[in-house]
């Protein structure tokens, strides 16, 4: 059995096309900021990359959704992410003008949630939800910050 790679909570399935995919990121990144529906930052640790967040279903000058995730596995467990965390959620409120900001991990995954948590997120609300664009849906546990 060939061993399925990594889609970081996401049902491969469901995904656009790779051309695809990649003409809407030209797209959206060609806009100016405050037109934008996602925001990409990569994290870096020494010139790697060891994550990175995205931003979405952002109304510019109030509120967004955030995405996290470190994708180095050596660097995982270490408090890198609580301090990317810290310093993204920084940028996003000031380039994007936010009031409120939003995240859903895998209410099963312990590590983001902690990292939330340290980062000064405030858990909501756990709830059945999706990765991805709001028009997939099937349903995983999550726990709303």
């Amino acid at each position: 059995m060939t061993p399925r790679p990594k889609t970081l909570g996401v049902d491969p399935t469901r995904l656009p096309k790779r051309e695809a995919w990649h003409q809407r990121m030209l797209q959206e990144f060609s806009l100016p900021l405050h037109q934008r529906t996602n925001v990409l930052i990569a994290w870096l640790l020494r010139e790697h990359v060891i994550g990175f967040s995205s931003a979405d279903r952002i109304v510019f000058g109030d509120r967004a959704n955030m995405h996290l995730h470190v994708i180095d596995v050596n660097q995982r467990h270490l408090g890198f992410g609580t301090e990317c965390v810290r310093q993204t959620v920084d940028i996003y409120f000031d380039e994007l003008r936010l009031k409120r900001l939003f995240c859903e991990p895998n209410a099963f995954n312990v590590a983001p949630n902690r990292a939330l948590q340290k980062a000064g997120f405030k858990y909501v609300k756990t709830h059945m939800t999706v990765p991805g664009p709001p028009q997939l849906s099937s349903g995983r546990d999550a726990v709303a910050f």
